[in-house]
Order: structure tokens, then sequence, then C-alpha cells
């Protein structure tokens, strides 16, 4: 049984990735600061697995904190989520993004290359894109310059990953996703935001009465509704994805000391549409409101996901109409605690 970091694994997407990785047979070690999540997130783990996995709240700025980690604590690859991932509120506190980023980043790269560690998995982001010119979008798209600070820390995180293996004998696979949604099968794990920073989570708000309406970003775009267009994928999707990449690396399948996926459902829908998918979902109405855009938003990005087809064996399973089920299962689950 091979042990495996998992750094931000008790948010969103790392939560879903924990439970995959121990219904694979892998143990799993979680580091979370919990300044985006909530401890019981450990228990609901364990409840869907029967696993309680080893926990450990470090802020990874905290560079003595995780060097003593990793002195304390063997594993054999890391898949890294710990993040602020608001692109809103990136534009508002930059220097906030690009300390907890990249000096986390950094704290567990020296980690790793201390203590032997081979593999690594880094969650990245569709906004190193920037706004492309031509859809869906390919790893061969060239980048750009990402809209956001948390566009632009992802950005510096891919690059300085490609500096690192360039010096050693590490590995490294960056998955590039798209907007994740809904939520495990068992309401136990979902989008968990007090304050959301994800059109979803605003969604299941405003139904549940915490929000009087949701308010919709810009309807001037250059689009089929004038709302802007993003690729929505659901996160027990990204959940299978990252363990693929894992087994990927593990197995010795790359070719190359860092490689990049993209992961999203290869299509792509407005705000609206998604306004009126999870509706219709859930037979529920939704207020809404037209507010102008915010800074960093771009008009469109939906993904080109062959890669990861072809040589990871990836495609999305669930539905969308099923995403917007779950989403609202689990908000449901909020209201009656």
């Amino acid at each position: 049984m091979q042990k495996i970091l998992v750094t931000g694994g008790l948010g969103y997407i790392g939560s879903h990735t924990v439970v995959v990785l121990q219904q694979a047979g892998f143990e799993v070690v979680v580091i979370d600061d919990l300044s985006n999540a909530r401890l019981q997130v450990l228990d609901n783990i364990a409840t869907i697995t029967g696993i309680k996995p080893e926990f450990f709240q470090i802020d990874l700025k905290d560079t003595v904190q995780v060097a003593a980690f990793f002195k304390q604590v063997k594993v054999s690859g890391i898949i890294h989520f710990a993040a602020y991932k608001a692109v809103g509120e990136s534009v508002e506190k930059p220097l906030s993004y690009y300390r907890n980023n990249i000096l986390g980043l950094l704290n567990v790269l020296d980690g790793m290359e201390a203590n032997d560690i081979a593999h690594f998995i880094f969650s990245s982001s569709c906004t190193v894109y920037g706004q492309a010119d031509v859809m869906p979008i390919q790893e061969s798209t060239p980048l750009r310059k990402p809209e956001s600070p948390y566009g632009k820390t992802k950005a510096m995180g891919e690059d300085i990953l490609s500096d690192f293996v360039a010096t050693t004998d590490k590995n490294v696979i960056s998955l590039r996703y798209f907007n994740p949604v809904g939520s495990h099968e068992s309401g136990l794990l979902g989008d968990l935001q007090k304050i959301p920073n994800n059109l979803l989570p605003y969604l299941t708000q405003t139904a549940s009465g915490m929000r009087k309406e949701l308010t919709v970003f810009g309807n001037d775009y250059e689009t089929r509704d004038g709302t802007a267009i993003r690729d929505y994928i659901d996160v027990n999707d990204l959940a299978a994805a990252h363990l693929l990449a894992l087994n990927y690396l593990l197995e010795k399948k790359n070719t190359q000391n860092i490689e990049f996926f993209n992961f999203g459902s290869g299509t792509g829908s407005t705000v609206l549409e998604i306004v009126h998918a999870f509706e219709k979902a859930n037979a529920l109405t939704i207020p809404y409101k037209i507010a102008t855009r915010r800074a960093g938003d771009i008009q469109e990005a939906y993904a080109d996901y062959s890669k990861a087809k072809e040589l990871l064996g990836w495609q999305p399973k669930t539905t969308l109409e099923r995403s917007m089920q779950t989403a609202w299962e689990f908000q449901k689950s909020l209201i009656n605690e």
C-alpha cells in the first residue's frame, strides 16, 4: 500500500479525491489549514470509505512546520490542491494570493526534494490560458497572461514546476481543469463556501433561501445569450482523473518529466443555461439579477480533453443534470444540520 500526501485534502476537490484514492487502496495523509474547509469533512470521508485518513493541520506557508512534516511522514507521491482559489477575491487581495499559493508550493517542493519523493500532481486551472482565441482549448493552445492574480499563481506554479523538473529526476503532472460542479453521491461532501466564489454554490444558496437572489455578472458578452461561457465538469469525474494521473506516474507511463492535461466536459454552457439547467433538474425557480462584469473574468472557455482520453483513459461520465441534482442535495444536507 503506497502512502500519498494530499494537501488541501479537506477542500472541495481534495476531499473527493481522498475518497477515490482510499477506495483504490492507497493510504492517504491529508494536510489542510482549515482556512477553506471544516474538520468534519474528515469524519465524512471516514463514513464513506470506512477509513479515516491521517490528518495534519499545517499552514503550508510555515516553512519550519512543513519541513518537520516531511521528516516525520514518508510518502510516495503528492497531490497538491492547497491554494486560495477565488478569482474575484484574488483581484481584491493579490498579495495574499501570491504569498499563499506560491510560498506553499515552494515549501512542498522543498520537502519533496529533500525527502526523495518522485511524483507530484499539481492542481492547475484553465485560467492559465487567459482568453483563448479558438475553442475548444487544447493543451497546445498558447498560454496568455491570465486575467486575475489567482490565474497568475497557477501559471507561475506551472513555470516553477517546469524549472524544478529540469534539474531533478522528479515527475510532475499538471491538471488544468475547468469549472468543477456537483457533490458526492452520499451527500456528505460538496462545495462548502460561506461566501461562494463559484456559480453553483451561489445557485444552491439562493435556492435554499440563504440569498435573496443570484447575481449574474455581465450580459453583454458576445455569446448566445450575453452571459459568459464556461465548461462545467463534475467533481467526481475530476477526482477519478487524479487517480488515473497518479497511476500514470507510478506505472512510469509518462514520457516527459512534466505533462499537462485538460479536464472538462468538452462543452461550453452560458451562465443562464446553467441557471435554467439547475431549475429544471431540481424543479425550482431561481430569482436572479444582472450586474456588470467582474474584473478578471473572461468571455469563454471550454476544453478539448482528447489527450486525457488517449493517454489516461479518462472521460467525463456524469451528466450536467446529475451534477445539478447532487449540488442541491448537498446544500439541503447543510440546511438540515
